[in-house]
């Protein structure tokens, strides 16, 4: 009986990570929708509707500093001596 219980309990760690991994993906692809100005309004609703602000505001946070540090080596890049 042990042993079956462990097999029950896998799937059931599987979906959890996969829900996590699924959740991530979906926030990172709202944030850079949003970033471009196209993010759908299902999209938008099932975002309001779901998932916390915290993680929107922490993802785009990320983002703004990651395409600001991009911009800045772009510049420094392209106009050193």
């Amino acid at each position: 009986m042990t042993r079956e219980s462990k097999t029950d309990e896998e799937p059931q760690a599987d979906s959890a990570a996969s829900g996590m991994r699924d959740s991530t993906l979906a926030v990172a692809q709202s944030v850079l929708a949003a970033a471009f100005g196209v993010q759908s309004s299902k999209n938008r609703e099932r975002d309001f509707s779901e998932a916390g602000v915290g993680k929107f505001i922490f993802s785009g946070l990320v983002f703004c500093a990651l395409f600001v540090g991009t911009l800045v080596t772009l510049v420094y890049w392209i106009t050193r001596p």
